[in-house]
């Protein structure tokens, strides 16, 4: 298998990744509030108001965003849990791109042209593995269905880490595609 067909599969096993986590948190999202914060945060998010310190801005500014889709006030605790659980599902799809960038050069020499089949079956279950053993794993259910900002949180340290890891693979045409040069 050629490289340009391994980052087919490998972007589509990640897409299937991401709807799959996102269908299991969208399913089992809090219909309401929960405890502690999560009725602090998303009343703060659709009144555009500070909460307890740091206050979470940007979060904030997103769930305000998502409060607009909101069909009638009892509905608005349901949109801002739905922002967590699409932001988690967003971590998982990072976090299975990042697991096969790390995983690849440890299986396929850094010039090989050609991969073998076992070679993908290896690279792709081990980032299927990974992600699906986060999706499942109690703490990031949690808070990926309720109003809470540890969803945002685990989203961008994922995304943040595909970038660097992403920049180190090959940094002189990362910064040329974004403009950096």
């Amino acid at each position: 298998m050629n490289l340009v067909l391994f980052k087919r599969w490998n972007n589509a096993g990640g897409w299937i990744l991401f709807l799959i986590a996102a269908y299991v948190f969208g399913s089992t999202i809090e219909p309401t509030t929960s405890y502690w914060d999560c009725p602090e945060f998303i009343s703060c998010a659709e009144k555009l108001q500070i909460g307890h310190p740091p206050g979470a801005p940007f979060y904030m500014l997103v769930g305000n965003l998502f409060t607009q889709f909101a069909d009638s006030p009892t509905h608005i605790a349901l949109t801002v849990n739905l922002l967590n659980a699409l932001l988690s599902a967003g971590c998982i799809l990072f976090l299975f791109w990042s697991i096969t960038r790390l995983v690849k050069p440890l299986i396929v020499p850094d010039k090989c042209q050609l991969l073998q089949i076992s070679d993908v079956v290896l690279i792709l279950g081990s980032g299927a593995v990974g992600a699906l053993a986060y999706t499942f794993s109690d703490t990031f259910w949690f808070s990926a269905v309720e109003g809470e900002v540890y969803a945002f949180s685990s989203f961008l340290t994922a995304f943040v880490f595909w970038l660097i890891l992403r920049w180190k693979m090959n940094p002189i045409r990362f910064t040329v595609i974004a403009g950096l040069s």
